[in-house]
């Protein structure tokens, strides 16, 4: 059987799949690799086109009829996230990301009265840059780059979480297609935590890879960039990983944001 295994051409992604995708570690099935940006995945995630996929924890609100959580591969940090930046404070315009990426819904979750527009993620700095909108919530490598551009960091969206809830900042998931079964779904799980466990061991060689995927950084900002978001949420969700999902879900169905959801980790 071959499978269709999206993410996200970003370092930390590029990170945990190399040693799968590159055939490092055992796997019983075939791979197509299909690699595009986040807002794309939930995209194609809420039309169930893709058998495995990184999403957006904001995206598990519409798509978890289809799809399973893995226990392995989520993307979160504790006490920090999406960065609000600007060139001055104010906050009249503020891009945001996308429809279904989670640094949208934490900000409307904190500045539930600031107006926002839809920039894709890698222009949104541009646009700040121009003037074009007053501030931009910046996710991928953004987060470590802006000060160097002249912005500054007007709140920190994790930083916020933390302050609200006491629990790490939930920005991705790794999915599997229920209609997979729950045995096969393991399978994926496991092998997943196997690649994942390869590039912690051989740290340069999964780097390198990352390098590829890492828009004009330098291989220690690379490394800086991988070390926020692969973590020990990412080895396993522990407690506070599927407390801090179901909160964010939670309370965004609350604020009238987003459907009741329940949702199954494997």
């Amino acid at each position: 059987m071959e499978l269709l295994i999206g993410h996200s051409p970003d370092p930390d992604d590029a990170y945990m799949f190399y040693a799968l995708t590159a055939g490092k570690v055992n796997f019983p099935f075939r791979i197509r690799e299909f690699l595009v940006d986040i807002e794309t995945l939930n995209k194609l995630a809420l039309h169930g086109r893709l058998d495995v996929t990184a999403i957006s924890t904001h995206a598990l609100a519409y798509v978890a009829d289809k799809y399973y959580v893995l226990r392995v591969g989520a993307s979160m940090g504790l006490k920090y996230g999406p960065v609000v930046v600007g060139k001055g404070g104010g906050m009249n315009l503020v891009a945001v990301p996308g429809t279904y990426a989670t640094a949208t819904l934490l900000f409307k979750l904190a500045m539930p009265n600031v107006k926002t527009v839809e920039v894709p993620f890698d222009k949104i700095m541009d646009a700040v840059i121009s003037g074009a909108v007053d501030a931009g919530v910046l996710i991928h490598e953004g987060q470590i780059t802006y000060e160097r551009y002249g912005l500054r960091n007007i709140m920190d969206l994790g930083e916020w979480w933390y302050e609200q809830t006491k629990l790490p900042t939930p920005l991705g998931l790794d999915v599997v297609k229920a209609s997979l079964g729950m045995d096969n779904a393991m399978l994926i799980r496991d092998a997943l935590l196997e690649s994942l466990r390869y590039a912690m061991q051989h740290r340069e060689e999964a780097l390198e890879y990352a390098m590829k995927f890492s828009r004009g950084l330098n291989m220690s900002d690379t490394g800086r960039f991988v070390d926020m978001y692969v973590n020990n949420y990412t080895v396993d969700l522990g407690n506070d990983g599927e407390k801090a999902i179901k909160t964010l879900l939670q309370w965004g169905h609350e604020k009238g944001l987003l459907p009741e959801v329940n949702f199954t980790i494997v």
